[in-house]
């Protein structure tokens, strides 16, 4: 159970006092005791004295009344000594009186030399001889932890004990050692005149505690109260609400802390800013890569998952970051023995391939595996995953990009130099229709130089139009509305052609930045090439959709298909299969989807038909883009029929 510091400090407050009042209930133990002690062996001598005086005036009494011992025998004397002592009506009087001076004496006994009891408080131990008790003085010179030990332990008597003599008529003996008064103690005696002292004691230290303990809650919580609000002020940046002044403004170390926590926060909120946005630049970025990128941190978890990753192991980003090596890659994982993965570890590759099993079939897959160090220590390890067929289907798409700007420059060239020479000959050609006699012969050979003259005209026109840059009037536009557009110029053909068309289109309006006229030419060119490829009874399909920011528009025919020696030179200006075909059409709807930023692609089987696919992204809200003048020379995605 965690405990809050105002607990903490209550407690500690609390203990502390507690070891005070045991200090000095301990002192105040030992001072009651020794003065307890002190004060009982003083009351025992003064009883002790008392009783010695009332023997001398027994035996004084006794030697007035004329009474002598039978003898100076020891039995003779204490036969004489007691008489005397029993007669003595004062000294017995006195020993009772005595035993109700202090509550400590026991007992108080008169005995012999040889410790037989003459005379006692306690009528049975008269004439018995009583053992040698501790002294009291002993006790009270003792320690602290033997005092207690010694009262709180087994109940003991000690004495106090005072010799007295007895002075004999003969001179020669004068005065001899006799007997002594004892004064018994009790120690339960004693512990009883000690327990009230203790009693009041233990209730001022258990006040003394309950009071200490509810003063240092109460300063506790005045103290500590700067400090939940400092508490709350920390969950409020953490939540990202920051506050622009200090919560405690009062001048000491809590209000430093708060006005430091208010500098931190506004750190703290720039921090965050911008790295939000950097997470916004890189979350773009890494939407636009074709490689997937995992980034894993030096304990094997993922810190960094790019959205490609879903196309090579058909998991989404979101649930592979912040898993470990061994629930991504688990046993028996292709990339598991590429990779070489060792525990939390990652050994170094680069170039290797392996072949993945995808929901469309095979593919390989290139892995490389970098580790990030620093200052010599290894940090984490950076995975990349390359589709090696796309970047092998690219690098055929570079090549015929280059050949058409090649193309294109010479075809430039060639054009410009041919349309000078054509209007010459179109002005020497007018100029000699007017003198030539009106002969039919000669007519229709002029006539033939003329048609022949425009359709080269018309010819090199077409060579500068692809050439030639061209400028984009780009407007927000639904692509749903545009298709309608596109089918209402293409259903002509596609009736008379004899075939079926069908459209698949979402419920949703799909929004892209284009021109209008350059996309709806180059979806018209792909259905009209479509009718050109498929037999009578065929279909066409026309389809739409969505795939993360961008919209794809695929056209789907049932024709013949295109032949795999001819796929790689779809796109090529002037390729064509068909019979009269320029070799123009799919080159510009090319050069059109790529004028925006977009992708075109096909799949092909001979003898079941050629779906074609034109990718563009999606229009953002407050997107706003000039394009001026572009090179359309130089496609970048391509594949072609």
């Amino acid at each position: 159970m965690r405990l809050s510091l105002k607990t903490k400090f209550t407690l500690a407050t609390s203990v502390l006092v507690l070891a005070v009042v045991a200090v000095v209930s301990t002192l105040y133990l030992a001072r009651l005791m020794r003065q307890t002690l002190r004060q009982a062996s003083d009351t025992a001598g003064f009883v002790a004295q008392q009783v010695y005086d009332a023997c001398g005036n027994a035996l004084k009494e006794a030697a007035e009344r004329g009474e002598t011992p039978a003898s100076f025998r020891a039995g003779d004397l204490r036969r004489y000594v007691r008489n005397a002592f029993d007669n003595s009506s004062t000294l017995n009087s006195l020993i009772e009186s005595d035993m109700g001076i202090s509550a400590t004496i026991y007992e108080i006994t008169i005995s012999d030399a040889d410790g037989i009891a003459l005379v006692s408080s306690d009528a049975s131990l008269r004439d018995r001889k009583i053992a040698r008790r501790p002294p009291i003085n002993s006790l009270v010179h003792a320690g602290i932890f033997q005092q207690m030990r010694e009262l709180y332990g087994p109940t003991q008597t000690y004495e106090y004990s005072l010799p007295f003599q007895l002075t004999l008529s003969a001179p020669s003996d004068g005065a001899v050692p006799f007997g002594e008064i004892r004064v018994g103690l009790s120690s339960a005696l004693i512990r009883g005149q000690i327990l009230p002292g203790l009693v009041v004691a233990g209730y001022w230290a258990l006040g003394a505690v309950l009071l200490s303990t509810l003063l240092a809650f109460v300063v506790s919580s005045i103290a500590l109260s700067p400090i939940e609000r400092i508490s709350a002020q920390l969950d409020r940046i953490s939540a990202g609400q920051f506050d622009p002044e200090p919560v405690v403004e009062q001048g000491d170390e809590l209000g430093v802390v708060s006005t430091k926590i208010v500098g931190i926060g506004k750190q703290l909120r720039d921090v965050r800013e911008i790295f939000s946005t950097l997470r916004e630049n890189l979350d773009q970025v890494m939407s636009g890569l074709e490689d997937g990128l995992l980034l894993f941190n030096s304990e094997g978890r993922a810190v960094l998952v790019s959205p490609s990753v879903e196309n090579f192991l058909d998991k989404p980003a979101d649930e592979l970051r912040g898993c470990h090596l061994q629930d991504i890659f688990p046993s028996r994982h292709p990339l598991r023995n590429v990779l070489e993965i060792q525990g939390n570890h990652i050994e170094p590759a680069d170039g290797k391939e392996v072949t993945l099993e995808g929901i469309d079939g095979p593919k390989r897959i290139g892995v490389s595996a970098q580790i990030i160090r620093e200052r010599g220590v290894r940090m984490g390890t950076l995975v990349t995953l390359r589709d090696v067929e796309s970047l092998e289907r690219i690098g055929s798409q570079l090549q015929v990009s280059e050949r058409l700007a090649a193309l294109g420059r010479v075809t430039a060239g060639v054009a410009h130099e041919v349309k000078n020479p054509l209007n010459s000959m179109r002005l020497w050609l007018e100029v000699l229709k007017g003198n030539m006699p009106v002969d039919p012969e000669p007519q229709q050979a002029v006539k033939m130089l003329d048609s022949e003259i425009d359709r080269l005209d018309r010819a090199v026109k077409t060579f500068l139009n692809f050439t030639k840059p061209l400028e984009l009037n780009l407007q927000e536009t639904d692509l749903r509305n545009l298709l309608d557009e596109v089918l209402d110029a293409a259903r002509p053909s596609i009736v008379k052609a004899g075939l079926v068309l069908r459209t698949d289109m979402p419920s949703e309006n799909l929004t892209v930045l284009v021109d209008r006229q350059f996309i709806h030419q180059a979806i018209l060119n792909l259905l009209l090439n479509a009718c050109d490829f498929t037999e009578a009874g065929g279909r066409i399909t026309l389809g739409l959709r969505r795939t993360g920011d961008s919209a794809v528009i695929s056209v789907e025919d049932s024709g013949r298909g295109i032949a795999p020696e001819d796929q790689k030179k779809i796109f090529q200006l002037f390729f064509t299969t068909r019979p009269g075909g320029t070799g123009i059409g799919l080159a510009n709807t090319f050069r059109f989807v790529q004028l925006h930023n977009g992708r075109i692609d096909f799949e092909s089987e001979l003898g079941h038909g050629t779906i074609f696919r034109i990718e563009l992204p999606l229009a953002r809200r407050g997107e706003t883009a000039e394009f001026g003048l572009r090179d359309l020379r130089r496609p970048v995605v391509a594949e072609k029929r």
